[in-house]
Formats: structure tokens, C-alpha cells, sequence
């Protein structure tokens, strides 16, 4: 990987294949995870499915549990009980929790995993209703990024009693790979459909100050007891408008900061992201 020094001088249609190579530093290890917990649910093998390998199978069935297993969390939190109530539900025996050998952090990995994709089905559902529809007008930004976050984060209300547990298990120093490539994930969808091309230290910079803006915006929705979470989407709206007022001021500076250092750490990070996330992903 060429240091970010290079980056910027070689030619247009390189630095953009650089950046999609960075986009799918963050988005590698959630994808093999998608992979291993979130194929389409089937029905047991049949004639017709013949070609299923082993492995595609029992990936179903783990999607299957799982799925059923999160409408267990606001009564037995993520944990082992919660898959195997679900897998008794859909007709599998309890003990079959056993598939799942981290526990909670399984069903924590798949019901992120589905709301981030839930939103990326969103977002670019929102996306090609203004490019079809050219009396559409695009929201500015800044409105963008709010209300994807807050779309996000309302996917976390029904479980909001239970989430700090889930926050807990992915804390945890085996889980914390999966769950920065989830979040990274997230916030490049968030970044990408807002139209987001750079290819220079704002394409870090950007997504970075989201993640910050989501995790602090979750920590506060968290014990927020106000009707409908209305102070924590005020709360989303002055961070917003924080980051906003922060990007206009070093915009408007004589001269531009020395990101030379930054941008070399930055990258660093993202190639040790690379190395342990690993796979190609495309949108």
C-alpha cells in the first residue's frame, strides 16, 4: 500500500481505486461475517437444492435461529438463551445454541450486520428516487447525515434496555475487530450515499468525525428518557452542527493544516485494518 504522500500524486482513475481499496479495508471483515451469519434463510434441503454445500446450509440455519432469536432479546438479552428460545421457535432443538460458540456476541454481530444493511438498502433507495426523479431535491449534508444516524439509531430503541449488555460483549478484545468493521461500515454507507467521492485525507477525516458523532449520539440516546428520544436528536443536530461550523473555520484558514503526519498514521492504521479485516467488497 503506498503511503498517503504518494497517493496524491498519481493520477486521477489510481487514486480512486485506492480509495475503494480503502473503503473496503472497513468493510471486509463485516462482510465475511454477513457471510457466515446473514445468507437468505432457506428451508431444509430439498431435491432442488442439491448443489448447497454443507457449510451454505448450516449458514442458513444459523441465519434462520438468529433472525428468530432477536424478537428473545428484550426478555433474555443477547445470550445463549435468546438463540436457543429462537431456534425452538422456528422448530430446532435448544441445544443447538452450541452452533454459536461466542454466545451474545453472535447475535450482537447479526442484528448489526442487518441494520446496517437495512440502512445501506435505504440510503440507496433514497439515492435513486432523486437521480429518477429530477424535481427531487437533495437534502444539504448536513441534514443527510443527520437523518441516517438518527435512522440507525432508532433501530436501537426496541433493544435499548438490553444495550449496554451488547455493547459490553462486543467490547470484548476478540469482538473488537468485528465490531470497528461494522461501525466503519456504517458510516462509509452514510458518507457514500451523501455523495462522498473524495480521494485525499477527507475521505478518513469525514468518516471519521461520523463514527464519533454515532457513538457519542448512542451513549447519549442510552439515558435519554425524553418523549420520542427528543433530546438525544437535538443532541445529534448540535454535534452535527459542530462538525460542520469545525469543517467551515479550517476551510477558511490563511493556509492549509500539515496533514502529512496525520495522514501517514491514519493510513498505517487502515493498512493493519487490511491485513486483519481482509476481503474485497463492492457496492
Amino acid at each position: 500500500m503506498a503511503p498517503y504522500s504518494s497517493l496524491v500524486n498519481i493520477s486521477g482513475l489510481r487514486r480512486i481505486v485506492c480509495v475503494q481499496s480503502f473503503r473496503g479495508i472497513w468493510t471486509s471483515y463485516a462482510a465475511r461475517a454477513d457471510q457466515k451469519h446473514n445468507l437468505a434463510v432457506q428451508e431444509p434441503r430439498s431435491e432442488s437444492s442439491s448443489n448447497e454445500t454443507d457449510a451454505e446450509y448450516e449458514n442458513s440455519i444459523r441465519s434462520k435461529i438468529l433472525n428468530a432469536a432477536i424478537d428473545f432479546v428484550p426478555d433474555l438479552g443477547w445470550s445463549k438463551q435468546a438463540i436457543s428460545a429462537g431456534a425452538e421457535s422456528v422448530g430446532y432443538p435448544g441445544v443447538i445454541h452450541g452452533m454459536f460458540p461466542n454466545g451474545g456476541a453472535d447475535l450482537v454481530q447479526h442484528f448489526y450486520s442487518k441494520c446496517n444493511k437495512d440502512l445501506a438498502h435505504h440510503l440507496k433507495s433514497e439515492a435513486l428516487a432523486i437521480k429518477d426523479d429530477s424535481s427531487k431535491m437533495r437534502k444539504p449534508s448536513e441534514v443527510y447525515v443527520k437523518d441516517a444516524l438518527e435512522t440507525r439509531l432508532r433501530m436501537l430503541i426496541p433493544y435499548k434496555k438490553t444495550w449496554p449488555q451488547a455493547m459490553g460483549l462486543m467490547a470484548l478484545p476478540p469482538n473488537v475487530p468485528t465490531a470497528l468493521a461494522n461501525l466503519l461500515t456504517l458510516v462509509d454507507d452514510i458518507c457514500y450515499y451523501t455523495g462522498d467521492r473524495s480521494v485525499d485525507f477527507n475521505w478518513y477525516a469525514r468518516r471519521i468525525v461520523v463514527a464519533g458523532i454515532y457513538k457519542a449520539t448512542e451513549l447519549y440516546m442510552l439515558q435519554d428518557n425524553s418523549t420520542d428520544h427528543y433530546q438525544t436528536w437535538k443532541f445529534l443536530e448540535r454535534r452535527i452542527e459542530d462538525a460542520a461550523q469545525l469543517h467551515r473555520a479550517l476551510s477558511a484558514a490563511p493556509g492549509p493544516p500539515d496533514l502529512h503526519q496525520a495522514a501517514e498514521a491514519v493510513s498505517a492504521a487502515f493498512v493493519t485494518a487490511r491485513n486483519i479485516l481482509g476481503l474485497n467488497w463492492n457496492r
